[in-house]
């Protein structure tokens, strides 16, 4: 189905002939974000918690996924962590950006040319549930869910 599609954009291309600059920035710009969902493979977000805690959030995420930690080290005052699984390697940065916010950068690399963007922002939201489960675990009961059970209660 693709290519019939890419055969009427170009038919439609071709009558633009006093437009072709215009027609091949569109065919440019098609491609582009084409391959750029597919071989781009990285996710970020920036977490408030202190570095050490995303961190064992990330290892811990990467273990509920099933993957091991290779190794890591420090690269202009970011940790980088190397992760593997079957056909992936991931590759985890934590740049502390204060000391109570760290961005967290992944990119999942398939067995092949081709990045693995699902597997990156799936790690990155294990590692949110990670931390705020942390934070749970910390504070205690939220006060929300205490106020509904002392009400509860007193019925």
């Amino acid at each position: 189905m693709a290519p019939s599609r890419l055969l009427l954009l170009l038919g439609a291309c071709s009558c633009l002939a006093g437009c072709e600059a215009a027609a091949i920035a569109l065919l440019g710009a098609g491609a582009s974000t084409a391959l750029r969902y597919n071989m781009d493979g990285v996710a970020a977000r920036t977490f408030t918690a202190p570095a050490s805690e995303v961190r064992s959030a990330s290892l811990g995420a990467l273990e509920r996924m099933g993957m091991k930690m290779d190794s890591s080290t420090t690269y202009e005052g970011s940790e980088i962590v190397y992760a593997r699984a079957q056909n992936r390697e991931i590759e985890i940065e934590l740049e502390p950006i204060t000391k109570q916010a760290t961005r967290v950068r992944v990119t999942a690399r398939g067995s092949s040319l081709f990045y693995d963007n699902a597997t990156a922002i799936e790690v990155v939201q294990q590692t949110g549930k990670a931390l705020d489960a942390a934070l749970t675990a910390k504070v205690g009961t939220p006060p929300t869910a205490a106020a509904g059970a002392s009400a509860a209660s007193s019925n």
